[in-house]
């Protein structure tokens, strides 16, 4: 199979090339699509003040989502190193974070984070190794709210996510922000962050969300999650 190449200017790093190779023994593709950019985000490690985790109002505890929010998953990818996988939205400028995507009809959490996964990072050498037992709901500014009602032809309040922390065993080569290719790719940049470094980088009404996924995960990061200033 023919290697393919990208250029991506990135405000973080100056390597330009990345090569790219069909690499995984999993999934097989007609064609070698470009991968982007990884970047090693220096300008981003400093300490984050904390808050009393009373600010948190994103927690529902009940079985089903409640009601008005779309049904979601979230995707913590962990590698060897404990860091986690985030890549920065080409919708909005500056903003980062961890794959997510609706359920399917009929659709169990699990598979469709298996699926959400593999769709927006080509990885399928991963493995659950932990969940959020509840249901995590966050609320659409009005603005995101409207722009998504026009999108997807229905008028919800926010997500109801259910989180997924998986355990990467594959390696960086096998990254590629096109996905698999069925689904439009999402991200422009991607690189392996510590928690804190991407609840800062989430856009704000999501930082509760991450603030208690990062909390419930953090026995298998080996890390303790300071309290963020939203």
């Amino acid at each position: 199979m023919a290697r393919c190449f990208i250029q991506f200017h990135s405000p973080f790093s100056r390597s330009l090339l990345r090569r790219t190779s069909a690499n995984t023994n999993i999934l097989f593709f007609p064609y070698c699509p470009p991968k982007a950019h990884k970047f090693t985000p220096s300008l981003l490690h400093h300490k984050i003040p904390g808050v009393a985790f009373s600010s948190l109002s994103s927690l529902s505890s009940m079985e089903n989502p409640p009601q008005g929010y779309r049904k979601n998953v979230g995707i913590c990818l962990m590698n060897p190193s404990k860091k986690i996988f985030a890549a920065s939205r080409l919708d909005i400028p500056d903003s980062w974070q961890m794959p997510q995507g609706g359920i399917d009809e009929n659709e169990d959490p699990k598979s469709a984070a298996i699926r959400e996964l593999r769709e927006e990072t080509g990885v399928s050498s991963a493995y659950i190794i932990a969940e959020v037992p509840h249901w995590l709901t966050y609320d659409f500014p009005p603005d995101v709210r409207e722009k998504l009602r026009h999108q997807w032809g229905s008028d919800w309040k926010g997500q109801a996510q259910k989180w997924f922390l998986f355990k990467f065993t594959g390696n960086d080569e096998e990254i590629n922000l096109l996905g698999d290719g069925t689904e439009k790719p999402e991200f422009g940049e991607w690189s392996w962050l510590s928690p804190e470094e991407i609840i800062n980088l989430v856009v704000d009404f999501k930082k509760p969300v991450y603030q208690e996924v990062m909390t419930v995960f953090s026995p298998h990061l080996e890390q303790n999650i300071e309290k963020v200033d939203f």
